[in-house]
């Protein structure tokens, strides 16, 4: 059972009852997604974070959809990225090829991982340069209201500080403007160098999905999702609000506790 509800600024937040739900519920969307932006522009372009979101993603790599996506059209690219070595535990790199990339057919040219030899500065100007190259030759859309890319699809996890990617509560990078990718050093969360997408790039996505489990989460949802006044500080999470794409919520049952009006389901 499933609860689906969109608030009156556009969200849609999808309530599961059971994780297996929520894993087929996130496989199938991704699918759809895919689906219609290579039908639309012969590519897909989706930026991918860490944590636990590539195991939620795991049924992909299962039938159907490991045999009826068309991989060869996914070009993958990371909303933030720990600056270390690829093949290091702390690697978003790593995860996602442990995880998906080595299960299916994806084209290794059409992975962009970021440059993890270099200092996180570099790394962040490095990514971005590849991205903008790759706006000019239209396998990233670009905004039609501001120069920004426009991902077909970005998946972010959320912290139980209200992170998401590395955009942490009350750091200077929230009021980014005119970087598409910056960096930081000083991660409140190890490990410290760090680059991420900025505010602009993931607000002018298409499709934004924020993918969240367990309690330990409930507090940030329900800051995040919820009218909590305006004495509550504002979280990195409440700031993504597509500017003309669709942003969803997939939330578990433990981390949809706390919102108000609690989690119901409906068949």
């Amino acid at each position: 059972m499933a609860l689906s509800g969109a608030n009156k600024d556009g969200r849609e937040v999808r309530i599961y009852e059971y994780l297996d739900e929520l894993n087929t519920d996130l496989a199938e969307y991704i699918a759809e997604l895919s689906e219609a932006s290579v039908k639309e522009r012969g590519v897909f372009a989706i930026a991918l974070s860490g944590g636990s979101l590539i195991s939620l993603m795991g049924k992909l790599c299962e039938a159907p959809y490991s045999k009826t996506v068309d991989w060869a059209k996914w070009y993958i690219f990371w909303v933030d990225e720990r600056v270390v070595a690829k093949n290091h535990a702390d690697s978003n790199y790593k995860l996602a090829k442990d995880g998906l990339l080595s299960k299916v057919p994806i084209v290794p040219s059409h992975v962009h991982s970021i440059n993890d030899m270099v200092s996180a500065e570099k790394a962040a100007e490095d990514y971005e340069f590849v991205i903008r190259q790759l706006v000019r030759t239209r396998v990233i859309s670009v905004s039609d209201i501001s120069d920004c890319p426009k991902f077909d699809l970005i998946l972010l996890g959320l912290g139980p500080d209200g992170h998401v990617a590395s955009l942490f509560p009350n750091h200077s990078i929230l009021e980014e403007k005119e970087e598409w990718v910056t960096f930081l050093t000083d991660s409140p969360k190890p490990p410290p160098e760090r680059i991420t997408f900025t505010l602009p790039v993931i607000n002018s996505a298409s499709n934004v999905a924020i993918v969240v489990t367990g309690s330990s989460k409930a507090e940030a949802v329900h800051s995040a999702i919820d009218d909590v006044g305006p004495d509550c500080p504002t979280l990195p999470a409440k700031m993504v609000q597509p500017t003309k794409g669709n942003l969803v919520w997939f939330l578990d049952k433990a981390a949809a506790s706390k919102l108000d009006g609690g989690a119901k389901f409906s068949e």
